[in-house]
């Protein structure tokens, strides 16, 4: 078997993470607040993409069977709002109980998916969704979603606004969605000439963003790609490339406007060093941390609490650190965990990972 066989067979397998049989899950009894629970939710045969909270009680999930779930009691228990067959629930993001976006993956890439459609709205708490009007510009998918709550001078008054940022997607093309104006108006930008896939994006501010992506749509040749923008998105430029083949940034964390993570995933498998990036400086410069010595360790997810204290999700299971990345240990976080979210409550912060499991973890600080 060639090694580009090898890649693309890694690539299914991790990506879609599928098992061949559902995975059931079952609540755990009630855990001191170091422990993660797992929440019980429907059996899915494989690894959920995306988890959102627009407050403590108020949550949601897809899956890449385009069924969405949502919680009013901080995942305790589950209904599902919504189903749409065809439509592979990549990235969930919900600015208020009511108010949220749904990021479609699209066609061509995962078996069964038909939905074009990037991204939808939904006004009534994920029930109905309305696709957004991107103007005739072609956006293949959607892998990340980012909502920026900022404030602007209007007529003399400081008022809150919200930016919405979507991007995508694995296996490329690339493009961008975004609305400055909570929503009402959108634009859409090709971004084919300046990444291969993007797999995750963040906004610090109106102006400075990153793109966390691969140079190129073939994951045998491509390196891992970090790219920032100062003008809002209009031009980016190069400030992460990795310099080994067959790697991807898959998701980053960022903790403030300065300090950020992000993993590197790598599909070489004689490779079986694998790593994390940090940032000190709002994305301008990346160092490389090592995570663990695992070929297996296929990396996913990433969330930092603080500075010092954050998880990495790979396919073989979670890893803590809690010096900011100097060292790793094994932690009971469930396989291919793709998104850690932290949201705050009456006691402190809360974190959630999404995977093969839908986890929670009380952190009373």
């Amino acid at each position: 078997m060639t090694k580009r066989k090898l890649i693309t067979g890694a690539l299914i397998v991790a990506l879609g993470y599928a098992t061949g049989a559902a995975i059931a899950q079952v609540a755990d009894a009630p855990t001191a607040a170091t422990e993660w629970q797992t929440l019980p939710t429907a059996a899915y045969p494989g690894k959920r993409d995306d988890i959102s909270f627009a407050d403590a009680q108020h949550g949601w999930y897809g899956t890449g069977k385009g069924d969405l779930f949502a919680t009013s009691d901080g995942g305790d228990s589950w209904t599902k709002v919504a189903s749409k067959p065809g439509t592979f629930i990549r990235a969930v993001g919900f600015v208020d109980a009511k108010t949220g976006y749904i990021g479609n993956v699209g066609t061509d890439y995962y078996p069964g998916v038909t939905d074009t459609t990037p991204l939808y709205r939904t006004n009534d708490g994920g029930v109905t969704w309305t696709p957004i009007d991107i103007g005739g510009v072609k956006v293949a998918g959607i892998c990340a979603i980012d909502i920026l709550r900022t404030k602007r001078i209007y007529q003399g008054k400081l008022e809150p606004r919200v930016i919405i940022t979507a991007a995508g997607r694995v296996g490329g093309p690339t493009g961008m969605i975004r609305s400055l104006d909570g929503g009402a108006t959108w634009t859409a930008t090709d971004l084919s000439d300046t990444a291969g896939m993007i797999l995750d994006i963040k906004f610090l501010d109106e102006q400075t963003g990153l793109i966390f992506a691969a140079t190129s749509r073939d994951v045998a040749s491509g390196n891992a790609l970090i790219l920032r923008t100062t003008d809002g998105g209009k031009s980016w430029t190069k400030v992460y490339q990795s310099s080994r083949p067959a790697e991807l940034i898959w998701k980053a964390s960022f903790v403030d406007a300065t300090t950020g993570f992000a993993t590197v995933m790598s599909y070489d498998q004689s490779a079986t060093q694998k790593h994390i990036v940090k940032t000190s400086d709002g994305g301008k410069t990346w160092v490389e941390l090592p995570l663990v010595n695992n070929g297996a360790a296929v990396e996913l997810g990433i969330g930092f609490v603080d500075a010092m204290h954050g998880w990495v999700g790979t396919t073989v299971g979670g890893f803590e650190t809690k010096d900011g990345g100097k060292s790793f240990a094994p932690a009971p976080v469930a396989k291919a965990a793709n998104k850690f979210r932290f949201v705050k409550t009456a006691k402190g912060m809360r974190a959630y990972a999404i995977g093969t499991a839908v986890q929670r973890l009380e952190l009373n600080r």
